[in-house]
């Protein structure tokens, strides 16, 4: 069989929901294929700006950035401690 038979006999026997799926990713490769791919330019060493990453660097940063505004934090934190998993922790570690 050629090879779009095949995919078609494929296709007869799936479900809508994974063809809708199949049917966004042939679309997605298709543009994929058509596209150029960006030109990857190089800076030169004078255009890097030096990052200053000390702890009294880190420290007078966050001092710029501002005290949290709005009334949602205590619905944030609570968001926050219903979604996070709770640590495990097991006798069997290989890094000891």
């Amino acid at each position: 069989m050629m090879l779009k038979e095949l995919l078609l006999q494929e296709i007869e026997s799936t479900p809508d929901s994974i063809l809708a799926e199949t049917l966004d990713f042939l679309r997605f490769l298709k543009a994929k294929e058509t596209q150029t791919p960006p030109k990857v330019e190089v800076a030169s060493e004078a255009t890097h700006t030096r990052v200053n990453s000390t702890a009294s660097y880190l420290l007078e940063h966050l001092k710029t950035i501002g005290k949290w505004e709005g009334d949602d934090l205590q619905e944030c934190l609570q968001l926050v401690y219903a979604t996070r998993g709770k640590a495990k922790f097991d006798d069997d570690n290989p890094f000891e």
